[in-house]
């Protein structure tokens, strides 16, 4: 009797324990992000799921692409990235991984993505989108897009060219598979 007690505590720690982690990512992460989606209606047709590393791990913020609709554009993605941040922006993270379907693809550092939500409501959005691929990571910590210089016909357009490839790389091309 005394072990089928003893079990039954240890069960009730860890169903509350559980439940308490699904609860922290959901209250602090998940529901922002469906407020974000919800928000605005251009964001219909976008499941972007968001948690802690692990489900544990604070410092690490995961942003999942889980889908995207016909309807939307690689531009519709990353208005909700950026609204999202400006929601959490108070937050602090020391990396933010951006994944598709469950799989890391690249990340930003938490600093950056910071930045990306205070200046949400004030800069011009298609600068942040310029330079956006200049501060994303692959996993192994190199950058993943160039700094371009040079002349400003010339470097708007590669970094135009590397706003898209990064966005078929993140998660286009995993809609596909």
């Amino acid at each position: 009797m005394k072990k089928i007690i003893i079990i039954l505590i240890v069960l009730v720690v860890l169903v509350a324990s559980v439940i308490t982690v699904f609860s922290v990512n959901y209250f602090m992460l998940g529901k922002p992000m469906a407020e974000t989606l919800k928000s605005d209606s251009r964001n219909s047709g976008i499941r972007i799921a968001a948690r802690y590393g692990n489900y544990l791990l604070p410092s690490l913020l995961v942003i999942d692409v889980k889908e995207v609709s016909d309807e939307n554009s690689a531009a519709d993605v990353f208005r909700v990235l950026l609204q999202y941040a400006s929601e959490i922006q108070k937050m602090e993270f020391e990396k933010v991984n951006l994944n598709s379907k469950g799989k890391a693809k690249f990340y930003l550092k938490g600093d950056y993505f910071r930045e990306l939500g205070e200046e949400y409501d004030f800069q011009n959005p298609v600068y942040t989108m310029r330079t956006f691929p200049e501060n994303v990571y692959n996993l192994d910590g190199q950058k993943a897009f160039p700094t371009w210089t040079g002349g400003i016909i010339g470097v708007t357009g590669k970094q135009i060219e590397d706003f898209n490839e990064f966005h078929k790389q993140w998660y286009i091309n995993d809609l596909f598979e």
